[in-house]
């Protein structure tokens, strides 16, 4: 009878553990079917946002203004207010420049809206004269004098004319002896064995790397003109003006690296017939700039790669400051020379503005704290600006230090409570990686809150490579690097590229091995135009 019982007690023992095995598997199982189901539902709201945000990239305003809720603020990409109350007359197209160093001051407007003809373009005069019959009093004859003149003025445009240069080299000889034959040197080109003029070359170059015409477009353009130049001849010409070149680019890049800050960026490029490579794959045109205002740099540099070794390459021994954005490539130069590294504070609220897109229509959230703050941190830089860097290191101490400790507060309680792969997540992790680089403005005043400087002088380059599309070759990749080096570093000077690189073309030639390049640098060569 025991037994049976022991037995028993032994079964329902059993059971009991089965059933709690049971019970705990199936509480597992559930557990799991709620992870899965939230990983899930994460999955389908980022890829909801993904959707929005590419909606809104296909069809949605280019630039990045956004609308904070509280106050109603516009802020646009170079964090400079737009004054909508300046709008453009109705015959004159509204424009908008995407960087605060490019924005002029505005031109005051006459009463009828239009802007006033600048002063310092050429004037040709053109006299209009009464009738001879018309020119005495009506009354007794008398001849009528000049009291005073009504003048108005129109803006008139000279068409391109091509044109012949005929070069005519006298000979001279002894008309007795009939020898010593001698005959005028012939004037230096740029490029000896072509028929191009520095003229012709600068206008080519500057409606291809400024302008962004196309070279076969170019060749349409002088055919009507009754000039046959074909594409390939042009396409020639640019490469060897890009050569010709790199010595004057090579002065530019060691007046750069003295500069006590440097701006990098890259961007994507394609070239064609590059050995060992696909036709398809990705090559990468590199910017530097930097420079005291006045002698401003600007470096385009083609690379087949985006690796470390490229900054380390272009940089040389550089140690000083130097702001890109989050793209890990710079660490090892970083590393290498002591460098003190930058981050950018418009990338980063670039990630918050993707949020802010994501959100609800009508609602406020952590995206539009993130970026009200980050609009105060713009506008004490606003009120720094013209200050030496001790008085903006001072201010930031005073009034962006505590906006920074608020920040990452609530950065810290932010992280534990968004699904990290949503669009806010992304915008929160890309602060927090990016904190030191971010924070370090804080402590020299010489530093910039952003990259924008590079970004908005890499992007005609951007802009040029959406008609041109692709280089054939790496000789023409480094041209173009080359020209545009000279085009962007002419811009931030303040001068026409046009004019700078005809005033390069035609006197880099008569330049012997040993002179000095520093007379052809832009700021050089601005000293000496008429006020």
């Amino acid at each position: 009878m025991t037994s049976t019982v022991s037995h028993t007690a032994d079964t329902v023992n059993q059971l009991q553990r089965k059933l709690v095995a049971a019970e705990a598997e199936n509480d597992r199982l559930l557990a799991l079917m709620a992870k899965k189901e939230a990983q899930w539902e994460a999955a389908k709201a980022a890829l909801f946002e993904q959707f929005r945000l590419a909606i809104e990239r296909q069809f949605g305003p280019s630039t990045e203004k956004y609308r904070i809720e509280q106050g109603d603020l516009l802020i646009n990409e170079a964090e400079v207010a737009v004054d909508e109350k300046d709008a453009a007359a109705p015959d004159e197209p509204a424009t908008e420049e995407s960087s605060a160093e490019a924005r002029q001051p505005a031109k005051r407007r006459s009463r009828g809206g239009r802007v006033a003809l600048p002063p310092e373009l050429p004037r040709v005069e053109v006299v209009h004269e009464l009738p001879e019959d018309a020119r005495r009093c009506a009354e007794d004859g008398t001849e009528l004098k000049v009291i005073g003149e009504a003048i108005s003025e129109e803006l008139h445009v000279v068409p391109a004319r091509v044109e012949v240069i005929r070069h005519v080299r006298r000979k001279y000889a002894c008309p007795a002896c009939e020898e010593g034959v001698q005959i005028a040197p012939a004037p230096a080109k740029l490029l000896p064995k072509s028929n191009a003029s520095a003229t012709l070359l600068a206008y080519v170059a500057t409606a291809k790397y400024q302008d962004a015409l196309p070279l076969y477009r170019q060749s349409q353009i002088f055919a009507r003109h009754g000039a046959e130049i074909p594409r390939n001849t042009l396409a020639r010409w640019m490469v060897q003006v890009g050569e010709r070149l790199m010595p004057l680019v090579e002065a530019l890049r060691q007046h750069l690296l003295q500069a006590p800050l440097i701006h990098m960026d890259e961007t994507t490029l394609q070239v064609n017939a590059e050995a060992g490579r696909a036709a398809s794959a990705t090559s990468y045109m590199w910017l530097q700039r930097g420079g005291p205002p006045g002698q401003q740099v600007v470096l385009f540099d083609y690379d087949a790669s985006r690796a470390g070794r490229v900054p380390v390459r272009l940089l040389g021994d550089y140690a000083g400051r130097l702001v890109t954005d989050g793209y890990e490539g710079y660490a090892e130069v970083v590393r290498k020379n002591g460098i003190t590294h930058a981050g950018c504070w418009a990338h980063a609220r670039r990630k918050f503005v993707e949020a802010q897109k994501v959100q609800p229509k009508g609602k406020t959230g952590k995206a539009d704290w993130a970026l009200n703050q980050i609009r105060k941190l713009y506008a004490v830089e606003k009120q720094a600006k013209g200050l030496e860097p001790e008085a903006h290191q001072a201010l930031r101490d005073q009034k962006s230090r505590p906006l920074i400790t608020q920040l990452r507060t609530w950065l810290d309680k932010s992280l534990t409570q968004v699904l990290p792969k949503s669009a806010l997540g992304k915008a929160l992790h890309y602060l927090d990686g990016q904190w030191t680089r971010l924070t370090r403005f804080l402590d020299d005043g010489l530093i910039p809150l952003d990259n924008n400087p590079a970004e908005n002088a890499i992007r005609p380059f951007v802009v040029g490579r959406k008609n041109w599309l692709f280089s054939h070759t790496p000789s023409g990749a480094q041209a173009s690097a080359a020209i545009y080096s000279l085009i962007e570093t002419a811009k931030v000077n303040g001068l026409s590229p046009y004019e700078y690189l005809q005033f390069v073309f035609e006197i880099l030639p008569t330049v012997g091995e040993e002179d000095d390049l520093g007379t052809l640098l832009p700021w050089r060569w601005k000293e000496t135009l008429p006020v």
